[in-house]
């Protein structure tokens, strides 16, 4: 059976910065309190013309570079967003015809913040199945479109922007284990529950939060999560080398670390910069580090997200 190994990464921002400044200039916000209770000192917003699959199509093709592949080899291409450039067709399917290529499967992944997670634990089984051989796997979001820009408890967390990895079958392993999970029951705590019917939106189309029931419910999910994937590998919490993690709320990620044992040094922290970019938030950083040298051939990665769902995922992979 082949493996997977991730053989190039891309990502792509829009131009326009949102800081705090400004943002505390349209609501009762404050840098100290964003910062304070976040880490997040900025984010990224779409162009009124920029859709999730231009995004998409830039962090792909960026990806495909570095992987020295061209699209017409892709056999798959997975999606992961909660914010799709329409209904239907998948944003997946958009971007295939963006890429000019024609034939393979594509299709979208909707687990909002753990998507990429889901979507490249998707691509790795097809993968190791024989259905398909190189795999675009992509993060994409255009959260501000579903933001109350009067609600400072969320539209100060979250950005735009895309990330993409390229997936190729290899007989030397790269991801070791994937591990997914979800539970309905806590579906209200985040959430958009809205609904298209009739020609009009039915319920109400901007994101909520129980900020307090999520942090809660994270920091415990996620430290579950990130032991049993290691023990599914059957390696010792010493060896991790890196970790990659959803970029929601950096006392997530710094609890996270503590409880694997990872300096903040070995982890990778975008979230001061980019705010929370959902499902593209991981392949945005794991580009940002791997352009930047700081993953070494061998060293071992942990991926983790999670979102609403609630849905949560790891990746363990070797570089």
């Amino acid at each position: 059976m082949p493996h997977s190994r991730i053989a190039g990464t891309g990502s792509y921002l829009p131009a326009r910065i949102l800081d705090n400044a400004e943002l505390a200039r349209q609501i009762d916000t404050s840098d100290e309190w964003i910062v304070s209770r976040t880490g997040i000192r900025e984010r990224r917003i779409a162009a009124a013309d920029e859709t999730t699959s231009d995004l998409a199509l830039k962090a792909s093709r960026a990806a495909l570079e570095a992987a020295g592949v061209d699209a017409s080899e892709l056999d798959l291409i997975v999606v992961a967003t909660a914010t799709p450039d329409v209904v239907f067709p998948s944003t997946a399917c958009i971007l295939q015809d963006k890429l000019g290529v024609h034939g393979c499967a594509a299709f979208d992944v909707q687990a909002v913040c753990a998507g990429f997670a889901y979507a490249l634990a998707t691509a790795d089984q097809f993968v190791r199945g024989g259905m398909a051989r190189t795999a675009l796997v992509v993060g994409a979001e255009v959260f501000s479109r579903i933001l109350d820009w009067n609600d400072r408890k969320t539209c100060v967390l979250f950005g735009d922007g895309a990330g993409a990895v390229v997936l190729k079958a290899s007989e030397e392993p790269g991801i070791l284990v994937t591990k997914l999970r979800a539970d309905g029951r806590y579906r209200d705590i985040l959430c958009t529950p809205a609904s298209v019917a009739h020609g009009g939106v039915v319920g109400t189309p901007f994101l909520h939060m129980d900020g307090q029931a999520v942090f809660k419910f994270a920091v415990k999910a996620l430290a579950e999560l990130a032991s049993e994937t290691l023990e599914a590998a059957g390696l010792p919490q010493s060896e991790l080398d890196w970790l990659v993690p959803h970029q929601a709320n950096i006392r997530i990620i710094e609890s996270t670390a503590r409880h694997l044992g990872l300096p903040m040094d070995k982890v990778v922290v975008t979230l001061d910069r980019h705010g929370n970019t959902s499902a593209a938030s991981i392949p945005l950083a794991l580009d940002e580090a791997a352009r930047a040298g700081k993953f070494k051939p061998g060293e071992l990665l942990m991926l983790e997200g999670i979102g609403g769902g609630f849905a949560w995922g790891s990746a363990l992979l070797r570089w």
